[in-house]
């Protein structure tokens, strides 16, 4: 069974026992929380789409942890002008892992 969740603007593919990555939540660890934008649901053989939602259908995450990604560089210059200037920036995570997929 796997269903298809929207969270911080993404979709994401998941099946129970599953870990991933999303853009952070509040919470912290050890707390179970509910995503409820679920956009498909699979069983098998039934598949159920939603329009853009599923009625009634709820993936269960538990929160693993927050964290950082890598910095990246964000690198701006004008030519000939003598302008340059270096920004760095981390994006914060949650880790989750999927304890229950139903609808």
């Amino acid at each position: 069974m796997y269903a298809v969740v929207q969270t911080g603007g993404k979709q994401y593919q998941l099946g129970v026992g599953d870990s991933l990555k999303v853009e952070k939540l509040p919470g912290s660890a050890g707390d179970v929380i509910e995503l409820s934008r679920v956009l498909l649901l699979s069983d098998g053989d039934d598949i159920k789409v939603g329009s853009p939602m599923i009625d009634g259908a709820s993936v269960k995450v538990e929160i693993v942890g927050h964290g950082r990604h890598k910095k990246i560089r964000v690198f701006k210059m004008k030519r000939r002008k003598k302008y340059r200037r270096t920004q760095g920036h981390r994006q914060a995570f949650t880790q989750l892992r999927v304890t229950e997929i139903s609808g």
